[in-house]
């Protein structure tokens, strides 16, 4: 990061999306000692954030600072602000764009803190922006190792934010970066988006692994053959290898495999239980990205002719209903291989 100081810090973010990402991420960005625009389509659960002053639905017990100002429309969350963190479901991206798009001027600029590809192209997330808003916006994503509710108290966190605008990257670390916010930047958006997304499913496998009581062997092999099958798809989609053995990569996945805060890990140990796709995600109560990325990345690994094994597993498991634990067996039935980050 080569930004120490700017004046970024002095004009206002809008925030679209008071999950518990988006709500931990404007606390964050309050706490830095900016005025966070926070909007989400859902007035119900907006007029309950500004009646308490807290996300009690996602972030219970955690205060909002003054300086976040919940915006009922838009129009008003849009107000004077240049910088604009859409932090919404995948399903939902090109949906938030478009709503997003009379309000533009040549002036904004486009950040999401979302991890997923979209759902009926399976195009990653910078496609989908140019698509709906053309390729000449300075666009960014923030991804990495980071659970909402240890973001929003303040615990320290480091992540990753990747934009092919060196200036907006830099800017957006700035009004990031803090005590206990630690903030990377890279031009390789490939790479932090992928490591967001082949991540999910990985932690779908490692929560069945442990769900079916495979063992801590199973579960190490398990995340460090995933890290391959990671490198394997990136080195083909043109992601740098850097990338993937750094927070948006290796540790995002270490984070979402092994800890009950992720809500793919739990989903995962759902599914071991015997609970049907469904079930486990009534049961879980929030997004869980993996359910469309399991699709997409056996839909890229088709295209682009390489094995996933992992993936395809985890793809047998939720979508065609095969038993997780033959699944798992299949996976550590497999012919003997040379070990390597390409194989």
């Amino acid at each position: 990061m080569t930004v120490k100081n700017s004046s970024i810090k002095d004009s206002p973010i809008a925030v679209l999306g008071a999950g518990s990402w988006g709500t931990a991420l404007a606390i964050a960005l309050a706490k830095n000692g900016q005025v966070v625009h926070l909007w989400d389509r859902v007035q119900p659960l907006l007029a309950d954030i500004s009646a308490i002053r807290q996300n009690a639905r996602y972030l219970p017990d955690v205060p909002l600072p003054d300086n976040i100002v919940i915006c009922n429309t838009l129009a008003l969350a849009l107000e004077q602000v240049k910088d604009i963190l859409l932090v919404v479901p995948s399903h939902g991206f090109a949906e938030a764009l478009q709503s997003v798009k009379p309000f533009l001027t040549p002036a904004h600029r486009i950040a999401w803190g979302t991890n997923g590809l979209e759902p009926e192209t399976g195009h990653f997330l910078n496609q989908v922006a140019e698509r709906e808003l053309g390729a000449g916006r300075p666009y960014a994503v923030i991804s990495g190792p980071s659970f909402a509710k240890e973001v929003a108290i303040g615990l320290p966190t480091a992540v990753t934010v990747a934009s092919i605008n060196q200036k907006f990257a830099d800017e957006l670390a700035v009004r990031f970066s803090q005590d206990s916010f630690s903030v990377y930047t890279t031009d390789d958006i490939i790479g932090v988006q992928l490591g967001g997304v082949v991540k999910n499913v990985l932690a779908v496998a490692v929560g069945i692994s442990d769900g079916v009581q495979f063992g801590a062997n199973a579960r190490a092999a398990l995340i460090t053959r995933g890290l391959n099958e990671m490198m394997r798809l990136g080195e083909v989609l043109g992601a740098r290898r850097e990338t993937l053995m750094g927070l948006a990569g290796c540790g995002d996945v270490i984070l979402t495999c092994t800890d009950n805060q992720s809500r793919n890990r739990r989903f995962g140990l759902a599914l071991a239980e015997g609970l049907t796709e469904a079930e486990a995600l009534n049961q879980i109560g929030q997004v869980v990205e993996a359910v469309y990325n399991v699709g997409q990345l056996c839909g890229l690994a088709k295209r682009e002719q390489i094995e996933l094994p992992i993936v395809e597993q985890v793809f047998r498991i939720m979508k065609q209903g095969v038993s997780p634990r033959e699944a798992l067996k299949v996976l550590f039935k497999r012919a003997p291989e040379r070990e390597s980050l390409t194989n």
